[in-house]
């Protein structure tokens, strides 16, 4: 179990690392769309909407399969040292003989 105290989960992930997925995404689905109305147009109503509907489940596997490694690739154990985590154990000798500071008053 002292093993497991040893380590700090971090994640690095910030939104620049998932916007270019989004945009993508968000272009796909336009293109769709655009589609979508020209059938419309051509009087296709049910071509439409299937290529919409088709467009979207096919999309959303491949958009939740990026986030999902996008956030795997930004997670990180990072070692922990006992010494500098806990602040009432002194990190080296020079800082023993030093007293804390006390409030005037």
């Amino acid at each position: 179990m002292d093993k497991l105290q040893r380590y700090r989960f971090v994640c690095t992930l910030t939104f620049g690392d998932v916007y270019g997925q989004i945009i993508a995404w968000l272009v796909v689905l336009f293109l769709s769309l655009a589609a979508a109305m020209g059938l419309m147009g051509a009087r296709q109503p049910l071509y439409a909407l299937v290529s919409v509907g088709l467009v979207l489940v096919l999309s959303l596997p491949f958009l939740l399969f990026a986030f999902v490694t996008t956030l795997v690739n930004h997670i990180e154990f990072q070692t922990i040292d006992p010494q500098a985590e806990n602040p009432l154990v002194p990190s080296n000798s020079a800082t023993v003989g030093q007293q804390p500071a006390q409030a005037a008053g």
